[in-house]
């Protein structure tokens, strides 16, 4: 399993906390059950998924901030699985560059979103990018 693959586990599990309105340890130990992980990747998914889990409203209000009129309550499920993700990534793994962050979510996007998701979830992050590089430097 590479990390890209994690990452697509992961976006599973982050849709299933939002389609289910549950965002439990227990939801993301049943979704991995039965799934062969290496440890590596297992320790990202549950370093992810907690960092998710712990700071969700703040980072919908990112994604909210900077979505130009789509609230995250209006985006697809999909999406928003994806700009978490990401935006988790971006914002809190400090060993994750912004730019693979982005690139794996625009990748996601085009697989499991509609046809102009990569373009909207490209656009976010980037804006979410910048404006934590521009914090960070200050």
């Amino acid at each position: 399993m590479t990390r890209s693959e994690a990452r697509e586990v992961l976006m599973h599990i982050l849709f299933q906390m939002d389609a289910q309105d549950d965002c439990s340890d227990e939801l993301r130990d049943l979704f991995l059950a039965g799934k062969t992980i290496p440890e590596q990747h297992q320790e990202y998914i549950n370093n992810i998924f907690t960092i998710v889990k712990e700071h969700l409203p703040e980072l919908d209000d990112r994604i909210n901030h900077h979505s130009d009129k789509w609230a995250t309550s209006r985006m697809p499920k999909t999406d928003l699985a994806v700009l978490r993700l990401a935006t988790a990534e971006i914002v809190y793994a400090d060993d994750i560059p912004a730019a693979v962050a982005i690139d794996e979510a625009v990748e996601m996007s085009k697989k499991y979103g509609s046809d102009s998701s990569h373009k909207f979830v490209n656009a976010v992050l980037g804006k979410i990018a910048r404006e934590v590089r521009s914090s960070n430097e200050s």
